[in-house]
């Protein structure tokens, strides 16, 4: 409303975009007199003043047609972005260009066929202009910007393939289902468990560092419905409920008579938990010992 624009959608990133553009026309960003130096300056402004009024984990990326493609993160570094370069085909008469790219995740810049640089930091912004080149500066003060990445990220978000701030997604889950295994043989030295079985998709590399340092199989014993959406997001317990049924079938002959460790990524909410224990004991399981791999 302070801005007098119009927003069209409930999304978050329509309000950044908005302020964003707010700043560029007020601060005319334009190639006055040719002085590229002039339009840098007002987008890292525009990206400050982001910055300065939204509060919260966001990653952006804008392309200002005929002008500069930006990327940026948020002052806590809460979302992921990273950055990629490779040699551009256009390459002629031995001047050698460079293509750039920008991605929530480091598994899309291999996919593309690009190197990963680096990633984005907090607060900061990268500018790349028609002419190929980079700027970048930090658009807040280092006191204002605590860094605080968003743990979901290697638990659930990310792909296990990706790499987030110098982490491997995939290693991280491995550590925590060491983690989750020498609790419970530090807790309960004398259990019972015959059975590893992850709750899919996530939880799969947890699980089976866990019956690894167990010293118990690993089984899958749900298969998962692929085409429907996350549960735990889902308006309404009765909605969750009945979509975790649609969401996971077991396989019988795994659970039957067997005392099994369920092995889940995450607890959210708790509320499809109860439903997914119901399931394996229908399936004929013994006991149903329950475990979140996120520390």
């Amino acid at each position: 409303h302070q801005l007098r624009r119009h927003v069209n959608t409930d999304s978050d990133s329509e309000v950044l975009l908005n302020i964003f553009a707010d700043s560029l026309i007020h601060g005319e960003t334009t190639k006055v007199d040719g002085n590229d130096d002039a339009m840098v300056e007002n987008i890292f402004a525009a990206v400050e003043k982001v910055m300065k009024m939204c509060k919260g984990g966001y990653a952006g990326m804008y392309l200002i047609n005929g002008i500069a493609l930006i990327g940026f993160r948020d002052p806590h570094g809460i979302r992921p972005i990273v950055f990629g370069s490779r040699k551009s085909p256009k390459s002629a008469n031995g001047n050698e260009m460079m293509d750039y790219v920008f991605a929530s995740e480091s598994v899309a810049i291999d996919t593309l066929g690009f190197d990963l640089v680096r990633d984005v930091e907090p607060s900061e912004a990268i500018i790349i202009t028609m002419d190929g080149k980079v700027h970048t500066r930090r658009c807040l003060p280092e006191n204002e910007c605590k860094f605080a990445p968003c743990i979901f990220e290697y638990v659930y978000f990310a792909r296990p393939d990706s790499i987030i701030d110098g982490i491997s997604v995939y290693e991280s889950r491995l550590k925590m289902g060491e983690k989750l295994a020498y609790q419970i043989v530090e807790r309960y030295p004398d259990h019972d468990i015959d059975v590893v079985i992850p709750i899919p998709d996530t939880s799969r590399t947890s699980a089976v560092q866990a019956a690894y340092i167990l010293g118990r199989p690993y089984r899958e014993g749900f298969i998962k419905n692929r085409y429907i959406a996350r549960t735990f997001i889902m308006p309404g317990q009765e909605t969750r409920k009945k979509s975790v049924r649609l969401k996971l079938n077991t396989i019988k002959s795994e659970f039957a008579g067997r005392n099994v460790l369920l092995v889940d990524d995450s607890v959210v909410r708790g509320t499809t938990a109860t439903e997914i224990i119901q399931m394996a004991r229908d399936a004929g399981a013994n006991k149903v010992y329950l475990t979140s791999a996120a520390p």
